[in-house]
């Protein structure tokens, strides 16, 4: 008897269906033995074959653009990170271990620390498990885990795929992608958005699904057998039209279409696809890499190159998002036992009000060297008295418009006291349902309490929107909620403003 339909999350819109071929698991881990002869000369190998993966990494994202490139760019920096390097070298010499063992371990350390970090932080532990497998590889000289190549159009199965093997997939060959893990802000997501390839991710049991064919809807997250003889199906859209620069329904009620950017690649990419403007500028790039805190000075001129490109343009920055789930050397935090729960964002300048002044000013002097028209936004914000406060630091620094984000449950359901402090607010949907569901976005098993759709989210999402009529403000969604062209729809319906995502 043919299994039945399985139901993962839809994250990019379309249907197709056709022939199964599943992605080779990662690469087998490698043996601590025998011990090198030469422990030094052994983590010499370490560095070269980094810099040969993060080269060839590069190579193809030249070859690529927008979201593709940019993702495989931060990919081949984490290839060559320095402190990967450093820490598989040390390993080496250390344990006299041989040098694949080494960077498998120095890796895995790293990955455990993102995923303690939690949000974007964490979204990142499969660019370096991809990272890890790929230098392995070249260490051992064998061939990376990965997308075979295909030999007709087919329907790709796996648990998880790498930004480097997404971003280089054919469209013309790949017919849909299915993971059995991922959530609906993964790189997969996004990439396949991007490539415009229906995609369903948190797909519980694609992997012993006993089909040789399948259908895949992009849109409700079906993935269901069907007969191998049957036709191919190629991917077709789901009622989609092309974008024309301005953001509106079809009546004319205009809601802006903005754009996600953390970096100046970014900014440059949304620009290039006619983004009306930034509704989401995350800060974190200029302080990542910092052993200390970027000068004013530093900061001013990171934050001018991201702005340049969107002169005359309205572009929302959000000050720094990190603490304890994001941990940044010169801020010292002591650990907690639940980070996400603790000392982060907003949270942060209430101890360290030096930090955030000294960002404000920076962006403030950002701002006049680029002339875009900027407003400024804090992330984490529980209360009405916590909006109040950061308005009043903002103004102080010279910036004219303020703002926060609601991405806790207390937020959004006091948004009318929280709109009398501020001037605007924007919805992280990807927290807002993290938190409100209990369920940490990054794991598969509760991926689909991270819907968007879910009718909690969009109850709370609609009471923000009732309290921006009323108080005659603006209220944008800036999580990948934004991204869902149907539910973009419910979303202006229930009184938000503006929309911004991935470019």
């Amino acid at each position: 008897m043919r299994e039945p339909q399985l139901s993962g999350v839809g994250v990019s819109p379309g249907r197709a269906s056709g022939p199964v071929v599943k992605v080779t698991e990662s690469i087998e881990e490698p043996a601590s033995t025998p011990a090198p002869d030469d422990p030094h000369a052994e983590a010499a190998r370490v560095a070269p074959a980094a810099q040969a993966v993060a080269a060839r990494l590069e190579a193809t994202a030249e070859r690529t653009s927008g979201d593709a490139a940019a993702i495989l760019t931060t990919t081949a920096a984490m290839a060559a990170d320095p402190a990967l390097v450093s820490q598989a070298e040390q390993l080496v010499t250390a344990q006299r271990i041989p040098a694949a063992r080494a960077v498998y371990e120095a890796a895995n350390n790293f990955a455990t620390a993102l995923a303690s970090a939690g949000g974007y932080m964490a979204e990142r532990v499969r660019d370096m498990h991809d990272v890890r497998d790929r230098i392995i590889a070249e260490l051992l000289g064998i061939e990376p885990p990965g997308v075979p190549a295909l030999e007709q159009p087919s329907v790709l199965v796996a648990r998880d795929l790498a930004p480097a093997d997404t971003a280089s997939l054919d469209p013309d060959k790949v017919l849909a992608l299915v993971t059995e893990e991922g959530g609906p802000t993964s790189h997969t997501a996004i990439l396949a958005r991007s490539l415009r390839i229906p995609a369903v991710v948190a797909a519980k049991g694609v992997l012993t699904m006993d089909a040789d064919a399948v259908a895949v809807d992009g849109l409700t997250g079906e993935v269901r057998p069907v007969d191998p003889s049957a036709p191919v199906v190629t991917a077709t859209e789901s009622g989609t039209a092309e974008w024309n620069g301005v953001g509106a329904t079809s009546d004319g009620h205009r809601v802006a279409v903005l754009a996600n950017v953390g970096a100046p690649a970014d900014a440059l990419t949304a620009a290039e696809a006619g983004a009306e403007g930034v509704g989401l500028f995350r800060t974190e790039f200029s302080y990542l890499d910092a052993g200390a805190e970027p000068t004013v000075a530093e900061q001013q001129a990171a934050y001018a190159a991201v702005l340049g490109p969107f002169a005359g343009k309205s572009v929302i920055v959000r000050t720094l998002d990190a603490g304890a789930d994001k941990p940044l050397e010169f801020l010292s935090q002591e650990d907690e036992p639940n980070p996400a729960l603790g000392v982060r964002g907003l949270r942060v300048s209430f101890e360290r009000t030096g930090v955030l002044d000294r960002q404000l000013t920076a962006i403030a002097g950002a701002a006049e060297e680029s002339r875009a028209e900027v407003s400024v936004m804090a992330p984490m914000v529980a209360t009405a008295e916590e909006a109040a406060w950061f308005a009043g630091r903002v103004r102080a620094a010279g910036l004219s418009r303020a703002g926060v984000m609601i991405e806790v449950p207390s937020a959004a359901l006091t948004a009318r006291e929280v709109f009398d402090a501020v001037d605007f607010v924007s919805l992280g949907t990807n927290d807002l349902a993290q938190y409100t569901f209990a369920a940490d976005r990054q794991l598969g098993a509760v991926a689909a309490l991270n819907d968007p759709w879910q009718p909690a989210l969009l109850r709370l999402i609609a009471l923000v929107g009732e309290a921006a009529k009323e108080k005659g403000k603006p209220a944008g969604v800036c999580g990948e909620a934004a991204a869902d062209p149907l539910l973009a729809r419910v979303l202006a319906g229930v009184g938000i403003t503006s929309l911004s995502m991935n470019p």
